[in-house]
């Protein structure tokens, strides 16, 4: 991941579905990071506003960029949107994946010093719950809703322990390599110690034999 002007990196392992808030700078960016699954749709929207909402804004125009980094360090996604916005993707590969934010301003830096709050909220799964759902449906359409949001939550907990499992795996095929090495250097240093004693032997042997001492 090439260097960037990152004032605080937030790591955050959520799960599910996860809403939070912190603070942002004008033209400052910050990330989140995000352990993923391989194929796993994320569904995030965030909301911009001043972190006193009683005051007055010096940046009533201000925007958000999003970018997704996967775990090659690549960008996946960048995006401008507004105050607020919502956006998806999905991972092409398991591990971290970065979620930067960084507000957009046309002020000179050195006036660029308000200070933001960055409402966000991440969820994981095809079938997220919407919480703005009208609470005039019918029971059993939220009943449906539910439980597809269960589904969800089974499927990634399916795949977040089987890519633990992949982890676990390379760990410990390195590990019996490198225990394998270890077995071999010690074999390798007891037959050269065994062939030096037997070659001090030989010329000691041969040593007395020629003063004839034996």
């Amino acid at each position: 991941m090439r260097s960037r002007d990152i004032g605080i990196l937030l790591q955050c392992h959520l799960m599910l579905a996860a809403a939070m808030y912190f603070d942002l700078g004008e033209q400052e960016e910050k990330c989140i990071i995000e352990d993923i699954p391989v194929d796993m749709l994320v569904t995030s929207q965030f909301l911009l506003q001043p972190w006193d909402v009683t005051g007055f804004s010096h940046s009533p125009h201000l925007g958000v960029t999003v970018k997704v980094i996967d775990p090659n360090h690549e960008v996946q996604m960048s995006k401008r949107f507004g105050k607020s916005g919502k956006f998806t993707f999905t991972a092409h590969a398991s591990g971290q994946h970065y979620l930067c934010f960084q507000t957009n301003s046309t002020r000179f830096a050195v006036f660029a010093g308000e200070r933001l709050k960055l409402h966000l909220d991440v969820q994981m799964g095809e079938h997220s719950i919407d919480p703005s759902l009208d609470r005039t449906k019918a029971n059993m359409e939220n009943l449906e809703n539910s439980l597809n949001h269960m589904i969800d939550q089974m499927m990634y907990i399916a795949r977040k322990q089987e890519y633990q499992r992949e982890k676990e795996e390379a760990f410990r095929r390195i590990s019996e390599e490198t225990n394998s090495k270890v077995l071999w250097w010690a074999v390798v240093q007891i037959c050269v110690l065994l062939s030096v004693g037997f070659w001090q032997m030989k010329r000691l042997k041969e040593f007395f034999i020629a003063k004839k001492l034996v």
